[in-house]
């Protein structure tokens, strides 16, 4: 018993290796994400507070998107921070506290992301296939029930893998061939067998990846069928551009998901996996706020008034 006590707390901290190239590149790179991240934060800030204090974007699917930036800005700035370090030291220590509360806070927003698009297809759902029923099916409270679901399922779910990998021993190496700390490299570092938390993570992916995605397919196929029977080409036009950006955030964010996960292997868990990871991680929450607000004219017109009432 006591041996095994030791061996839990054998590896204290994890090297994470990053990006293994010149130096040169590396400063490129620090500062193409800099500009990134603090775009990143700026864009979907304004979207949390433009939001609730403005009366045209009192809707179910402006605060769905409120929400979705709000986890966009906790993915980010979990990962970003330390993988700065990562970058600027061609390498970078993190404590195996901080490697799990990283692992949490990461494994928590991607759930939850899943989730608030899930419930924002339902929404588009409704809007188009039973636009007559909207007011009284999306209704405020509705709403709150299902972005607090996704929160709290997101939050839990991940909790429950993250106490599972705590029984893990990790004695050693303790060198994590990526910028920050994800289920897969953490696994191939334990000791102990890890097929209890590779079963529970399959579990908690049909949950939470498997079924939205499902949920998210059956919504669209009817939206799409709901559109191809309206008459007029003005009228199909305007109904699926009320889709359109969510359309485009759903396929971006599951592609890299999927690649990543679901399909992983082992040539691209060590190349490719990367780029993807950086794709969900720094860009994705980069790319949603600049999606929703470039083919919205309702933020577009919410941010004017903001700033015009400032300026006065």
């Amino acid at each position: 018993m006591a041996s095994e006590k030791i061996n839990m707390t054998v590896v204290t901290e994890f090297i994470m290796l990053g990006f293994q190239t010149g130096k040169n590149i590396r400063i490129v790179m620090f500062i193409l994400l800099l500009v990134v991240y603090c775009f990143t934060i700026l864009m979907n800030f304004v979207i949390v507070v433009l939001v609730p204090t403005s009366r045209n974007l009192h809707t179910p699917m402006y605060f769905f998107i409120s929400q979705l930036s709000m986890s966009d800005i906790l993915l980010t700035s979990d990962i970003v921070p330390k993988m700065f370090h990562v970058l600027l030291h061609q390498r970078g220590t993190i404590g195996f506290g901080d490697c799990m509360a990283q692992l949490y806070f990461f494994g928590s927003s991607e759930a939850c992301e899943c989730l608030l698009l899930t419930a924002m297809s339902f929404d588009r759902y409704v809007a188009i296939c039973n636009p007559l029923r909207y007011n009284s099916i999306m209704t405020g409270k509705c709403c709150v029930i299902m972005a607090v679901t996704s929160w709290l399922a997101g939050f839990s779910i991940v909790f429950i893998l993250i106490i599972t990998i705590l029984t893990l021993n990790f004695c050693g190496p303790n060198i994590i061939d990526h910028f920050f700390c994800d289920f897969i490299p953490i696994l191939e570092l334990s000791c102990s067998d890890p097929h209890i938390v590779q079963m529970e993570i399959s579990f908690f992916c049909v949950i939470l990846i498997l079924i939205p995605l499902t949920v998210i397919i059956f919504s669209y196929t009817k939206i799409i069928i709901t559109i191809l029977r309206i008459p007029s080409s003005t009228g199909r036009q305007k109904a699926f551009s009320t889709c359109s950006s969510h359309l485009i955030v759903v396929s971006i964010f599951y592609w890299t998901l999927f690649g990543v996960y679901v399909f992983p292997t082992r040539e691209k868990t060590l190349s490719i996996s990367r780029i993807l990871s950086l794709l969900y991680t720094v860009f994705t929450p980069l790319i949603n706020p600049i999606i929703y607000s470039l083919k919205n004219n309702d933020i577009k017109k919410a941010l004017h008034d903001r700033v015009h009432r400032n300026v006065r």
